[in-house]
């Protein structure tokens, strides 16, 4: 009876000692092991996607810009040389009354000097060039235009080009047709003429 009695305070003992050993090593930080922890999306940052750009091909393409090339424009000197070697003659004018046609016979000869053409008088044999032209008039209300065609030929008669315009202007004292032109009018229709000439010439005219 005694030593059933010791038997069991033994056994409950050990039963203590392993409880206490237990419950030791369950507080034991070292004893608990450590949880896998997993980011979740949008926690401690968001994560960096991965590249999607091509890669670089070297250089990049670029557009053809090349221009069209410019109309070739006359050389200077070959204009000047065309003007050099003009003689112009002027054949009497035909339409025009005779205190119309002077000051624009005066002024061809003014501004024909001015660009550097040679004039041939009436007789002279050796033209480059003859200038032929043809007036009228037309007067409406307190205006009055003249109207004029310039036919230039060749020595042998040949047409090669032809200048035509015509300008308006207030009417010289309330008169109609011919008397109604001033002189400034038909000043600047020679200077015109002579202009528009030696821009045909600087074209590459004969």
């Amino acid at each position: 009876m005694r030593r059933s009695h010791v038997t069991t305070v033994s056994l409950l003992a050990a039963l203590a000692l392993a409880a206490c050993t237990n419950a030791k090593d369950v507080l034991e930080p070292s004893a608990i092991a450590p949880q896998s922890t997993q980011s979740l999306p949008g926690a401690g940052g968001a994560a960096t996607p991965p590249s999607t750009a091509a890669p670089s091909s070297g250089t990049a393409p670029t557009a053809d810009t090349a221009q069209p090339p410019a109309a070739a424009a006359v050389p200077p000197a070959k204009s000047a040389a065309a003007i050099a070697r003009t003689r112009l003659q002027v054949a009497p004018i035909v339409g025009a009354s005779v205190e119309a046609a002077t000051p624009l016979t005066a002024e061809l000869q003014t501004r024909a000097r001015q660009r550097g053409i040679t004039l041939a008088g009436s007789t002279d044999q050796t033209p480059t060039h003859v200038l032929k032209g043809y007036f009228s008039t037309m007067t409406e209300g307190k205006d009055t235009t003249v109207i004029y065609v310039w036919d230039i030929y060749d020595p042998a008669g040949n047409r090669l080009h032809r200048i035509n315009g015509q300008q308006k202007a207030p009417s010289v004292g309330g008169g109609e047709g011919w008397a109604a032109v001033a002189p400034a009018t038909m000043q600047a229709i020679a200077d015109q003429t002579i202009d528009q000439f030696v821009t045909w010439l600087g074209g590459g005219a004969g």
